[in-house]
């Protein structure tokens, strides 16, 4: 197979998009409705065993999924009956006959499909062919595209894409029915969305390795093949394979890139590993010897290799060069003479494409990520061939540092974006509980979209587990990012938590998700420790009350937790334990723990039978964490998840990046467990603080505006401009509060933000703050990324700013902060006497 250009994204929804179709099935009759499933019977599947193999693959799991929801599987067969009541046609335009026989006679209209990227249409067609009744078609226009209306309609009859890798089990319905006339058609909007499997060491590989699939000492055929189906089921259709040193390469297999092939899912390899090369499993020569400077033969001798043996498959190259294992170039010299070796690296490389993939290597699909040091030479004039796609990494902790300005979006190649739902690395690893909050994928995915940034999004999911609601929402955005609006986390959360759990308390289940990450997004699991790596230890510095409160709040969520739980049904109490109440219990025994025993070592010399107390509950929050992992591992699915499951920090490895170990106190100074926890009540110690939705007033210029996006920051929301566009506004959009002080004094304003990075064009975030009638304070808002300010702003999502203010009355104030940076986000304001 020719390599394809990565060309302009997708068309959006042709008629209706994704989350229109929950209606379109309907379990009890309705008037002229398609059958798909009664009465122990189920419509005829019908695909032609020359399509794809994906459609194959496809066809199979939606006979099982409707047997599974009906307890009847339809039958698969090559060709359409010649007397049937009704069936149902799957296949790809041009490559398969039953489809392309109704078009010839003029019963399915597919204009709009020719020629588009993986779009799809479901269609009920009454009298398709000679002697059957209706058919429901399900029409691709190439192979993705038909799979992927194939589990469109299989999440329509209530079939979880986590059905295997989170057990959740669909409702059983005695009846399937279509509704008539149904006509539903849609494609992407990104052209390549995926993920990444990283950092396996403690997850994926050890259950992979003597859980799953022994026989293959680690992640291999089984379980890619179940990764695979997971990409397509959540509309995806790229992977970069697991290559940390446990993995065997993806390549090291030859069944591998076939069954990639199978599943239609096209490989690439991240930053670090050029030309599908994994470097830290294939790369046997010393590290020092992978110097393109020193060592170009046998560097272009060990890349020439793989890309012979990918030729066939569909691939995206990484091009460029970095050290063996995520490092900087190896023999780079100065800035220039970096610059001048990458570019004679993407020459030689792209001669390797031509000759073994496409004689026009602009029309195989490559990228170039320019990723930590890598971004400095590209600054610096790397000039990277226009065809190429620039793939722009986040910070590592979700904040996009980067987007195409206006020059970069005129390129043929286009941008895309890597993000980091779970991370290895500084300041603090987070590769525990998948917190992340859908607010904050969403503030930084539609600023990717605004910027044209749409050619290909892949994420780091870790071990896939338990990051499934961040993959979810991560891969839904990567399809339409424009579904979703503000409002993201609860909507998002309310369609996930019905599609997984049913309808009866999928409202109740959102809110438990949507709390647990606002709690959790602001400082997860993995950082509760207030000191960076390298430095001393320190307490938290938060106050007794700002931690009682806390405390509280997950106390509040745990017994809402119980509540919920208890009215799930038998059956999907494996799924919810593993999507939601492991999560949830965890991470708020996590928080117990930390600063019950900070409260231990802070009293154990003035207030010993406090401390006794708080002893017992950090050591009965760490025996609960136990007692959790341990079900996930050996109890929950029968012992299906053993070995996958481990708390941060699991072991002593990569120590520099990772949560120290707690010290806790010995079981015999602990007290008894059942002490009171100190007062909640606010005792005013923090000045006047106002959540950035409590304004006064706003004031918005033109069609842009101050918004609240729910769910991001430490209040209700973060307040930032919407809609993102390129004509900025000539009035700056305001935001005026009124405040209240009591007492006259000179005053510090400090102004909370979302550690989010400037749009092209700019150095830092721009705000300006005027209290009263006082001259405007125009802030110029920077940070470096590795800086102990950067670090400490991404592990608190809170970047403050503190403007001086000089003596003010004891009386009614007016403070307006206003901005026309539509990067920027404010979370909360708070004022202390100085």
């Amino acid at each position: 197979m020719k390599g394809r250009r990565l060309g302009g994204f997708a068309a959006l929804a042709l008629l209706l998009s994704p989350a229109a179709h929950a209606a379109w099935v309907e379990v009890t009759p309705q008037p002229q409705a398609l059958t798909l499933a009664v009465g122990g019977h189920a419509a005829t599947i019908v695909r032609d065993p020359a399509d794809a193999a994906v459609v194959v693959h496809a066809a199979a799991d939606l006979a099982g999924d409707i047997g599974a929801v009906s307890g009847a599987r339809p039958t698969i067969v090559d060709r359409a009956p010649t007397q049937a009541g009704t069936v149902v046609i799957v296949g790809t335009l041009g490559h398969s006959r039953p489809v392309d026989a109704l078009v010839a006679a003029g019963r399915l209209d597919v204009q709009a499909l020719r020629g588009r990227w993986e779009g799809y249409r479901i269609v009920d067609v009454a009298a398709p062919l000679q002697g059957i009744a209706r058919a429901l078609v399900i029409v691709g226009s190439d192979r993705r595209g038909t799979a992927y209306g194939v589990y469109t309609l299989s999440r329509a009859i209530g079939v979880s894409p986590w059905t295997w890798w989170a057990d959740v089990p669909p409702q059983h319905h005695a009846a399937l029915y279509v509704r008539a006339g149904t006509a539903i058609a849609d494609a992407p909007v990104v052209r390549y969305r995926g993920i990444f499997i990283n950092d396996e060491d403690w997850g994926l590989h050890p259950w992979a390795a003597q859980t799953y699939e022994p026989e293959a000492g680690g992640i291999g055929p089984k379980t890619y093949r179940r990764v695979f189906e997971l990409l397509l089921r959540l509309k995806a259709n790229l992977l970069w394979p697991a290559m940390h040193a446990v993995s065997r390469p993806f390549y090291a297999n030859p069944a591998l890139p076939k069954l990639a092939d199978d599943y239609a899912i096209v490989i690439g390899s991240s930053h670090a590993e050029p030309m599908l090369r994994d470097n830290v499993g294939e790369w046997t020569a010393l590290p020092a010897d992978f110097d393109y400077r020193h060592n170009r033969g046998g560097v272009l001798r060990y890349w020439r290799q793989r890309v012979a043996e990918s030729a066939g498959h569909e691939s995206i190259y990484t091009i460029g060069m970095r050290g063996v294992h995520d490092s900087a170039m190896q023999g780079g010299g100065s800035m220039d003479e970096q610059r001048a070796l990458l570019e004679s690296i993407f020459a030689d490389q792209r001669r390797l494409l031509a000759r073994d993939i496409d004689p026009d290597p602009a029309q195989v699909p490559q990228v170039f990520t320019p990723y930590k040091e890598v971004l400095d030479v590209y600054r610096h004039g790397l000039k990277v061939p226009d065809d190429v796609t620039i793939v722009w990494p986040d910070d590592n902790f979700g904040y996009l540092r980067e987007l195409p300005d206006a020059a970069e979006r005129r390129r043929s190649g286009g941008s895309g974006l890597y993000y980091h739902l779970s991370y290895l690395g500084a300041p603090l690893s987070y590769l525990w509980l998948g917190t992340t909050p859908p607010a904050l994928i969403w503030n930084e995915l539609r600023k990717a979209d605004a910027s044209d940034d749409r050619r290909l999004w892949v994420a780091n999911v870790g071990d896939i587990k338990p990051s499934e609601i961040g993959i979810s929402f991560f891969l839904a955005m990567a399809w339409n990012p424009r579904h979703y609006g503000p409002d993201a986390q609860p909507r998002f959360l309310r369609d996930w938590s019905r599609q997984t759990f049913g309808p009866s308390q999928a409202d109740a289940i959102a809110a438990l998700l949507d709390t647990h990450f606002r709690l959790n997004g602001v400082r997860k699991p993995e950082h509760l420790q207030w000191w960076l790596p390298g430095s001393l230890p320190k307490p938290s510095g938060w106050t007794p009350q700002h931690v009682a409160r806390r405390l509280a709040a997950f106390d509040a969520l745990i017994s809402q937790l119980d509540a919920v739980q208890a009215r799930v049904p038998p059956a999907q109490r494996d799924a919810f334990f593993e999507l939601v109440g492991y999560p949830l219990r965890a991470a708020a025994a996590a928080n117990r723990r930390y600063f019950d025993n900070e409260r231990y070592q802070r009293d154990v010399a003035t207030d010993p039978s406090a401390a006794r107390c708080a002893a017992a509950r950090a050591l009965a929050a760490d025996d609960e964490i136990k007692a959790l992992t341990r079900r996930y591992n050996k109890q929950i699915a029968g012992g299906k998840w053993r070995h996958l499951m481990a708390v941060e920090p699991a072991d002593g490895q990569w120590a520099r990046f990772r949560l120290a170990p707690l010290r806790l106190p010995s079981p015999s100074l602990a007290g008894d467990v059942a002490c009171a926890r100190p007062s909640a009540a606010p005792s005013g110690e923090h000045g006047i603080v106002v959540e950035a939705e409590h304004y006064a007033t706003r004031v918005d210029a033109e069609a842009v505006g101050w918004r609240l996006i729910e769910g991001l920051g430490h209040g209700r929301g973060a307040m930032s401009l919407l809609p993102l566009t390129r004509e900025v506004p000539a009035r700056a959009p305001q935001l005026r509060y009124r405040v209240d002080l009591p007492q006259a004094s000179a005053w510090t304003l400090r102004v909370d933000l979302i550690p989010t990075f400037p749009l092209p064009g700019h150095d830092g975030l721009q705000l300006t703050v005027a209290v009263d009638g006082l001259p405007l304070q125009e802030l110029d808002v920077r940070r470096r990324i590795g800086s102990r300010r950067w670090a400490q702003a991404v592990l608190a999502m809170r970047l403050p700013v503190d403007v001086q203010l000089p003596e003010l009355s004891a009386d009614a104030h007016k403070i307006t902060l206003s901005s026309r940076d539509p990067s920027i986000a404010i979370d909360r304001i708070e004022l202390r006497v100085r």
